[in-house]
C-alpha cells in the first residue's frame, strides 16, 4: 500500500521539498558565490579526457611494432573547437578518443596540430554538437612565484576528474622529457600522476600552463613541471598554417663566461657580460656573422649575464636561449656581440634550427624507422630512439661507444652515425656473428657521411668485397656477390618483409 496526503505520494512531497531547500540555499547564497560556482562547472566541462592506442616502433628490429598499449591523458578545450593536450599524450597513436566530464560516451578524435619539441598537441572532434555545451578557455598570464594554482586532470585511481591545488615554485628553462628540447618551463608542488599529462593548470579560469611532466628520479615528491603560457602562445601561434616550424636556431653554442680571465682575454670591459661562442654551424643564420671566441652580449634587449641568463622579470631569471625561443621563423633578430673588445650589433633572420646539431639526432615520433639489411648485417642510424630501447637507465644501459656520439657536432663531412646493430647469423657473414652496436667509421675507405648515403653506396656498390671498418681499425669484410644472392634466403629464415625500410631509396 503507498502511503499518500492529500492525494500526493509522499515520495513526490520529499522531491519538492528538496528542491524548494536546494532553491532556498541558492538564493541565500551571495551572488559571488553563485557565480564562483558557475565557472568552476565551465572549468570542469572543459576539462577532457584522452583515450589512445599506442604502438611505437621498435627500434631494435625497425620492421616491427612494439605491443600496443592503451593510455590515457588529459586535455582542455580552447577557442576554434580545438583541444589542447600534449604531444606525448598522442605520439605513435593510431586511434584517440575524447570524453567530456559527466559523459559516459567516448568519441572519436583527430589530430590536427602537433609539436613534439614543446610536447603540446591539438585535437578535435567532428560529431556534430560536441563543443556546443563546452566553454573554450582562454591561455592567461603566467602566475607569479608562490601562487596558488589549480590542476585539473585525470590521473590514475579513479575515472572522474581530479582537481589539486599547489603553488609556482620555479620557472626556469628545462629539459623537456618528451622530446629532450631545451625550452621555459614551471615548476609547481602540485601532485603529477600518469593520466595528468596535458591537464591544464588554472588560475582566475585561465590555462597558465599544460602539464607536462613529473619530477624524475623519484628524488623529490610532489613536483611536476607544465609549459608556461609563452610557449602554448608560440606554438599556437605556429599552427594557425597547420605547418609546424617549431623553435628558430640561429646556429651558434656558447658557454658560461663567469672566469675574469677569460673576460679579460676575449677584450671584455669590466662591466660588460656575455657568454662565449664555441660553435658555430655551416648553413645556419650565425655562419657568415660569427666566429668561435665572439662574446654574445645581448638579444633584442635582454643583456646576457655571465651565468648566461636574461632577466624576463623583477623575480624571473632564465636562460638566454628564451629570447631566441619567442621569435618565429622570418622574423629578425637583433644581437650584439663583442670582437676581440670590438662590440657590434647585427640583425639576423629567424630560420628554422637544422635538423641535428649533435650527431645523435632527437627522438623521433610518428615515423617509421630506417634500417637497411646488408650481408645478413642490420644497419641503422643512431638517434635517441635507440639509445632509449636499452631501457628506463639508458644512460648507463647503453654501449660507450654510442653514448659517446651524443658529445659531437655535425659537420659537412658527417651529419649522421651508422651503427651496425647486430648480425643476422648466416654464411655470408661468418666470423661476426657476434659483433653487434659497431659504429662505422668508413665504408671501402670513405668516411660515412650520412645514412642514406651509405645505403646508397652499398646499393651501387661493384666492387668484390664491401670493408666497413670503426675508428679502431677493425674491419668487417663482406662479399658482394654472396651478400645479393643470400638476401632473400636471410629475410625469409629471420621472417623480415624487405631488406630496407620504405621509402630509403628515392629513385
Amino acid at each position: 500500500m503507498k502511503t499518500t496526503f492529500y492525494g500526493l505520494k509522499l515520495n513526490h512531497i520529499c522531491d519538492s521539498l528538496a528542491i524548494a531547500i536546494c532553491l532556498l540555499i541558492l538564493l541565500s547564497l551571495p551572488a559571488s558565490a553563485v557565480s564562483q560556482i558557475s565557472e568552476l562547472e565551465d572549468i570542469e566541462d572543459s576539462v577532457i579526457k584522452i583515450y589512445t592506442t599506442q604502438a611505437a616502433p621498435d627500434y631494435f628490429t625497425p620492421w616491427r611494432l612494439l605491443t600496443p598499449r592503451q593510455s590515457s591523458g588529459s586535455g582542455a578545450v580552447i577557442k576554434g573547437n580545438q583541444i589542447l593536450t600534449n604531444a606525448h599524450v598522442i605520439a605513435n597513436a593510431s586511434y584517440v578518443q575524447a570524453q567530456k566530464h559527466n559523459d559516459p560516451q567516448r568519441y572519436q578524435a583527430r589530430v590536427t596540430f602537433v609539436s613534439h619539441e614543446a610536447d603540446l598537441a591539438i585535437i578535435t572532434i567532428d560529431e556534430p554538437g560536441f563543443f556546443s555545451d563546452l566553454k573554450a578557455l582562454s591561455i592567461g598570464d603566467l602566475p607569479d612565484p608562490l601562487q596558488e594554482v589549480s590542476v585539473y586532470g585525470y590521473p590514475i585511481g579513479g575515472k572522474t576528474l581530479s582537481i589539486t591545488k599547489g603553488i609556482l615554485s620555479r620557472v626556469e628553462q628545462q629539459v623537456y622529457a618528451h622530446a629532450g628540447a631545451f625550452l621555459l618551463a614551471g615548476q609547481i608542488d602540485a601532485a603529477i600522476n600518469p593520466g595528468n599529462s596535458g591537464g591544464p593548470v588554472i588560475v582566475n579560469q585561465q590555462i597558465v600552463g599544460v602539464v607536462m611532466q613529473a619530477n624524475a628520479g623519484g628524488r623529490a615528491e610532489n613536483l611536476g613541471y607544465f609549459v608556461p603560457p609563452s610557449i602554448i602562445r608560440h606554438v599556437l601561434t605556429d599552427s594557425t598554417d597547420g605547418v609546424n616550424d617549431g623553435f628558430p636556431d640561429l646556429g651558434f653554442r656558447t658557454q658560461t663566461l663567469d672566469s675574469p680571465a677569460a673576460k679579460a682575454a676575449y677584450g671584455l670591459k669590466k662591466n660588460q657580460d656575455g657568454v662565449l661562442v664555441i660553435k658555430v654551424f655551416e648553413d645556419s643564420p650565425a655562419a657568415d656573422t660569427f666566429k668561435e671566441n665572439d662574446v654574445i652580449l645581448k638579444i633584442d634587449n635582454y643583456d646576457i649575464a655571465e651565468d648566461g641568463t636574461i632577466k624576463l622579470s623583477k623575480d624571473l631569471l632564465t636562460d638566454y636561449k628564451h629570447a631566441i625561443d619567442m621569435h618565429h621563423i622570418g622574423e629578425q633578430i637583433s644581437v650584439t656581440y663583442s670582437r676581440d673588445g670590438i662590440e657590434d650589433t647585427i640583425i639576423l633572420e629567424a630560420e628554422k634550427a637544422l635538423e641535428n646539431y649533435s650527431l645523435v639526432k632527437g627522438d623521433q615520433f610518428d615515423q617509421t624507422p630506417r634500417y637497411f639489411i646488408y650481408g645478413g648485417v642490420l644497419f641503422v642510424p643512431l638517434n635517441m630512439n635507440l639509445l632509449k630501447r636499452w631501457g628506463n637507465d639508458w644512460r648507463r644501459a647503453a654501449p660507450v661507444s654510442l653514448l659517446q656520439m651524443r658529445n659531437e657536432w655535425t659537420s659537412p663531412e658527417r651529419s649522421e652515425v651508422v651503427v651496425a646493430l647486430q648480425v643476422l647469423a648466416a654464411d655470408v657473414n661468418l666470423g661476426y656473428h657476434d659483433w653487434r652496436n659497431w659504429v662505422v667509421e668508413s665504408l671501402n675507405g670513405r668516411q660515412v657521411k650520412n645514412f642514406e648515403d651509405f645505403a646508397n653506396e652499398l646499393k651501387n656498390n661493384i666492387q668484390e668485397n664491401v670493408v666497413f671498418e670503426n675508428r679502431n681499425g677493425y674491419q668487417m669484410v663482406i662479399n658482394h656477390s654472396d651478400a645479393e644472392k643470400s638476401e632473400s634466403t636471410i629475410l625469409d629464415q629471420y621472417r623480415i618483409p624487405s631488406a630496407h625500410s620504405a621509402n630509403l631509396f628515392t629513385d
